[in-house]
């Protein structure tokens, strides 16, 4: 590329949006073009005073289709970074998609069939799409890890803790850890007694291939999993904690430069690294 990359950031006024960007706002090899939030008392504000990261002179705006085709007409090819709402991220990516903008997209909540028709849309478009449940390099090692010991052992159970600001659960980064353990090819926690739940849900949610998942929501956390494997005499236990948001931001911009490269849907951050 002969400029920068062009980046809109979507959700620019909440945590994870500020993080984007200050980062993408200090990277060389891109500019903040455009900053969108539907946060009301947002509106108009600098991204980058609210960043902390000085003025950018990009203004906070809830204009979000305008945004997407301004930044479309660029020299240089567009990306939209996503950290918005469940309810709202799949029409976000097609809307991108569609003007020719490529995402790259942390919010979680898209089920199966949503990423199918993004896949989809993806390949009859020819464009990227990078939808990451977690940018940590850390948690793509714990997946790593928990892949490895599956091998070795039968039980095993996920145990995922949020801010309780959080609106999805179970966390799409503990659904993805699941569904990699459940590539293994192998039903994991069999039974050894017949269980009842006197409270509803007690258990946990049943994933693929029997492994269970527990979702914690609580204010002074920010992001942390577990993945714990039970064996005769033996307990193995793999934990990522998050202290600092500032940990996503290698992975977020590793992503903008690599979706570029793309011409289809990739998902999880292990496939680009």
């Amino acid at each position: 590329m002969a400029g920068p990359i062009p980046v809109l950031v979507n959700g620019a006024a909440g945590k994870m949006g500020r993080e984007v960007v200050k980062a993408v706002a200090g990277a060389q090899d891109m500019v903040l073009m455009g900053a969108v939030d539907r946060s009301p008392q947002h509106q108009g504000e600098d991204a980058g005073e609210l960043a902390g990261c000085g003025t950018l002179e990009v203004p906070i705006t809830n204009d979000f289709q305008p945004m997407l085709a301004f930044v479309s007409q660029e020299k240089e090819p567009a990306v939209m970074v996503d950290f918005t709402h469940p309810d709202s991220v799949y029409d976000n990516i097609r809307s991108a998609i569609a003007y020719g903008v490529r995402p790259v997209v942390g919010t979680t909540g898209l089920n199966a069939e949503q990423i199918q028709d993004l896949a989809e849309f993806c390949d009859k478009a020819s464009t990227g799409c990078l939808l990451i449940p977690n940018f940590s390099i850390g948690m793509v090692l714990l997946q790593q890890a928990a892949v490895q010991a599956s091998q070795y052992f039968d039980h095993v159970e996920i145990i995922e803790l949020h801010h309780n600001q959080k609106a999805d659960a179970p966390s799409g980064t503990a659904i993805q850890t699941a569904q990699l353990l459940a590539e293994m090819g192998k039903t994991f926690n069999p039974k050894s007694v017949d269980e009842t739940e006197k409270l509803p849900g007690a258990r946990g949610s049943v994933a693929e291939e029997g492994i269970r998942i527990h979702s914690i929501r609580l204010p002074g956390l920010i992001a942390h999993q577990e993945v714990i494997f039970g064996a005769a005499g033996q307990v193995y236990t793999l934990r990522h904690d998050t202290s600092d948001r500032a940990c996503y931001m290698p992975g977020v911009l590793l992503a903008i430069r690599k979706v570029l490269q793309l011409k289809t849907l990739v998902y999880g951050l292990e496939k680009i690294l």
